[in-house]
Order: C-alpha cells, then sequence, then structure tokens
C-alpha cells in the first residue's frame, strides 16, 4: 500500500496503528495475520507490518465515531475537529 510521507512516518514511529482503506474487492483479501507492505510516495522506502486486527464499516462517519483517532494517525490537538469527511482527501463521495 502506498502512503503519503506524513501517515508513512506516523506508522513507522508507532504513532498510527490504524490504516483506513475503503473495504473494497482488494482490501478484502486481507486477513489478520498478513503483512501489508507500506512504500512511502515520496522516498520509495518500505515498511512491513503484521495485520492484528480488520474492522469494518459501512462507511467512514461510523468509523471515525467508533474507532480512537489518534491510533488513525490525528494528533490530540487535531481529533476535535477531525471528520469522516476527512478522508474526502483521498476517496469520492461515491466511493
Amino acid at each position: 500500500m502506498r502512503l503519503n510521507a506524513k501517515p508513512f512516518k506516523k506508522i513507522k514511529d508507532g504513532e498510527k496503528t490504524v490504516e483506513l482503506r475503503l473495504y473494497d474487492e482488494k482490501r478484502r483479501g486481507i486477513s489478520v495475520g498478513d503483512i501489508i507492505v507500506f512504500t512511502c510516495r515520496e522516498s520509495g522506502e518500505r515498511l512491513e507490518k503484521r495485520v492484528k486486527a480488520l474492522h469494518v464499516f459501512a462507511d467512514f462517519k461510523q468509523l471515525y465515531a467508533a474507532l480512537d483517532l489518534r491510533k488513525c494517525g490525528y494528533a490530540p490537538q487535531e481529533i476535535a475537529a477531525a471528520r469522516a469527511e476527512d478522508m474526502e482527501e483521498y476517496y469520492s463521495k461515491a466511493e
């Protein structure tokens, strides 16, 4: 999975332990115990992480209500303003 530099660094540093993705056909093939290779878009650096859990929600709104957003990469001071619409930076509403 390719990531921008900021979330890649947060995963590398252990600050981000939950990766948010659409549960599309590609992601449905992921199982607990699998290894995911994250690649930084800017540097090409690679990082391997084992899947410890899968959280499946009907939409990002439910996800944002249920998960600890600090584990999703938000800084404590960003959580009050965090919204499911933040994911529109990566995915269209139709997706």
